[in-house]
């Protein structure tokens, strides 16, 4: 398997690069092969804009990004590192994102790699999103690492669910390309635990890693499941967490209360 981590921490010497490096050991060590992408090492550009498209515009008078996107992927002309990229992603069969929890969500250096490689026509394109994405048959993972403890992550915690939180990325981002998303994986305030606990943090991502195949992914509802107006259908319920349909009677505390409750006793595989 050919494995990509896309990992973003300015400390070389944080428990975040001490995560990417178990990976690397850990996934190494069942044979697979691991490319990285060392985003504040690479000294990584986040900004999306018109010094992305090296060649002709399809207009030059106004920038439209993803149609500009989607002519310099077909005509070849992309700037170089987003070229570079594109290719790690085409060759991955795991895509691995390992970053800390910043207000909320991703670093933006982070975000910045999305926009400019996850280009109109590499990753997505007009019919070709979900589960018709261009990654269908990838799969990604989140690894990420907070500030907070894990109670402010639960149903009930200040902070929210983490699946809630983590929507954006895991639906709007992955699940949205076509990749079949794991459940993320994190180390809840590393900097504020004993080295004990931070070694049961790494003992317990090898333990992931090492048991991919047996993970349950996390479920996005199939286009079947959705009306004309990509709405769920009156007769079908919501199981995503973050989702409910009113149509049903379902209430969103209904809708949470299901899923955790799922989350709790994940369902045997086939």
């Amino acid at each position: 398997m050919n494995c990509l981590i896309v990992f973003a921490h300015p400390e070389p010497s944080s428990f975040s690069a001490a995560l990417k490096d178990r990976a690397v050991r850990e996934l190494e060590g069942m044979g697979h092969s691991v490319v990285i992408s060392d985003l504040y090492r690479m000294g990584w550009n986040a900004t999306l804009g018109p010094a992305d498209f090296e060649g002709s515009r399809a207009d030059a008078d106004y920038l439209d990004l993803s149609r500009e996107q989607e002519h310099a992927f077909a005509n070849v002309c992309q700037s170089a590192d987003v070229v570079a990229e594109q290719a790690k992603v085409a060759s991955a069969d795991l895509v691995l994102f390992q970053f800390p929890v910043w207000w909320f969500s991703m670093p933006a250096i982070v975000k910045g790699w999305v926009d400019r490689v996850f280009s109109r026509g590499f990753a997505y394109s007009a019919g070709c999103k979900y589960e018709s994405g261009h990654f269908k048959g990838k799969r990604a993972m989140l690894c990420l690492t907070t500030g907070t403890a894990s109670t402010l992550y639960e149903a009930n915690g200040i902070d929210g669910d983490l699946h809630h939180v983590l929507w954006p990325i895991h639906n709007g981002i992955l699940g949205y390309t076509g990749f079949t998303v794991l459940p993320p994986f994190a180390a809840w305030m590393p900097g504020r635990v004993t080295a004990d606990e931070r070694e049961a943090y790494l003992d317990a991502f090898a333990n992931r890693l090492q048991r991919l195949d047996q993970t349950e992914p996390l479920f996005f509802h199939p286009w079947s499941d959705y009306d004309e107006t990509q709405r769920l259908k009156p007769g079908i319920a919501a199981r995503s967490g973050v989702q409910w349909n009113q149509q049903t009677g379902q209430t969103f505390e209904a809708a949470a209360v299901d899923f955790s409750r799922r989350q709790a006793v994940p369902p045997p595989r086939g």
